[in-house]
């Protein structure tokens, strides 16, 4: 038997009076990707994925609902001859399991190694080095930001290989703590050639517990999907989002061949023809995406691909590009307009082209591309006359045929520039897109159900066809757009208290 390393990713939380905006379900991507680093290097590997173990298994605490293993369960599926355990910071609402996790394994294995690793590529996530105290106050010995791949297999080479913790302080973005002295390196670089990196350890993970569910982060149609990321970073400096901290404006992409064989090799080792591509800014490089989509041409796959995390839609260049993704499969694209002020635009340092992004929608929705804008409330600053620029902004979208919205109160991400400017919440995963602990959140809250409200109803005069076709989506169970599928998924969420489809337990610790 060889070093065995074991990876944690953490259950899914969500909030018990908003099960609509929380609890969204999240491929853990990034641990996929380290896991195969970690084998790559000749440890052996050994995945707990909390939540995708037992999906439908919850407990209740503290006014949040956590789907998947106990913590003591998942203390318990730890190999006792792990030399290190790896919790997976994946998303910051999830942050409440990472450190339940963290307590049961400390008091089962008082003397292994405690890794805490940075998710870098997703606006949901957050900077360790900004909340690092926390983690050691609770029993974790280090923290890993940046990209793991490199860093996080260079610690676990001085844990585990050099059998001594000297010189940790040499390896940048790794933090831990000595004679109560809090220690972090800020990272230096990042991986420029991610062709060089494996796929990722795919198979190491409950899939088949993912596919059942029906639903995902992105819009789920089909039978089977696995998520993508085709780049890392974004060059962007918005104010509110944790990307400019843990990628430092840094934006790299894989070759289309590289992302080309990814695809391929899925598609006949899972029986997989749908990719949600997880990318925080995919479309970087217009010549990129259209290489991308044209080697998918060439090679006659015939699979569907979403970009659900959002891009910068002027990085797209023309209607051409979107006519090309439209060919090669792609099915769904997400941008974020973020408001309709241009005022508040420049509050955000968020740059933002309003008529060529009219000018694209209306043209995904001629090719048949689904499409989503996403808004954010409550931002520092914002007044009554910003939102209603939001909402005629909104109103135009509808018009030209968007095919949903997405309206996300401003929550304070650890690591994002506007954090220090809000207070009131007591926990880490109380920052969700439904933050009840604002005290402007009744007022926004409503704004947003009756936008939404208005949204629909706008759909309904302009594109009717649209709109009565989703009736037939939901019941199907082949979903086009996330507004489609959100509700499925509360249902279900809602469902997991009668004993129907779940189960509740107690959380030992």
């Amino acid at each position: 038997m060889g070093t065995i390393v074991t990876l944690i990713n953490p259950n899914i939380v969500f909030q018990r009076n908003d099960i609509f905006t929380t609890g969204i379900v999240y491929m853990p991507i990034g641990l996929a990707y380290f896991a195969a680093a970690v084998s790559d290097y000749g440890f052996e590997c050994n995945v707990i994925d909390a939540f995708g173990e037992k999906p439908n298994q919850y407990y209740l605490e503290c006014g949040f609902g956590f789907r998947g293993l106990t913590p003591s369960e998942v203390a318990e599926r730890i190999e006792p001859n792990s030399k290190a355990v790896v919790l997976y910071a994946s998303n910051i609402t999830y942050h409440s399991s990472i450190i339940r996790i963290i307590r049961a394994v400390r008091l089962k294995f008082p003397t292994i190694s405690i890794i805490v690793l940075e998710n870098t590529q997703a606006v949901t996530a957050y900077s360790l080095s900004a909340v690092q105290e926390t983690f050691h106050e609770i029993g974790a010995d280090y923290i890993v930001t940046g990209e793991g791949e490199n860093r996080g297999i260079k610690l676990l080479q001085k844990l585990l290989m050099e059998n001594t913790r000297g010189n940790i302080s040499s390896i940048d973005g790794v933090g831990f703590r000595e004679n109560r002295k809090i220690h972090y390196s800020p990272c230096k670089g990042y991986i420029e050639d991610l062709d060089n990196l494996s796929f990722p350890a795919w198979d190491l993970f409950p899939l088949k517990n993912y596919w059942r569910l029906k639903y995902a982060h992105g819009p789920f149609e089909t039978k089977k999907y696995l998520p993508i990321l085709t780049s890392r970073g974004c060059p962007y400096h918005c104010n509110f989002c944790v990307i400019p901290q843990t990628n430092d404006g840094n934006w790299r992409g894989r070759s289309a061949g590289n992302v080309v064989d990814e695809i391929e090799a899925h598609s006949l080792k899972y029986g997989v023809n749908e990719f949600h591509i997880e990318d925080v800014n995919p479309t970087v490089n217009d010549g990129r995406t259209r290489e991308i989509c044209e080697e998918l041409l060439r090679r006659k796959l015939v699979v569907e691909w979403k970009l659900c995390s959002g891009t910068k839609v002027e990085t797209i260049k023309d209607e051409k590009t979107i006519e090309t993704m439209a060919r090669a499969g792609c099915r769904y694209i997400s941008i974020s307009p973020e408001t309709g002020s241009s005022r508040l635009l420049k509050m955000m340092n968020k740059p933002f082209n309003l008529v060529h992004a009219v000018r694209l929608i209306k043209k995904m929705s001629d090719v048949g591309i689904y499409s989503q804008a996403c808004f954010v409330l409550g931002y520092p600053g914002e007044n009554d006359e910003d939102l209603q620029m939001t909402r005629d902004l909104v109103r135009n979208l509808a018009k030209v045929g968007v095919d949903e919205i997405a309206l996300f109160i401003v929550v304070p991400v650890p690591g994002a520039a506007i954090f220090k400017q809000f207070s009131g919440y007591r926990d880490y995963s109380q920052l969700n897109f439904s933050p009840t602990w604002r005290v402007e959140y009744r007022v926004l809250n409503q704004f947003r159900f009756k936008l939404y409200r208005d949204f629909l109803f706008w759909k309904t005069r302009y594109h009717p066809k649209k709109i009565l076709q989703q009736p037939f989506n939901f019941a199907m169970r082949r979903f086009k757009t996330k507004m489609e599928m959100t509700p499925y998924r509360a249902l279900h969420t809602m469902l997991l208290g009668t004993g129907i489809v779940g189960k509740k337990v107690q959380n030992e610790n």
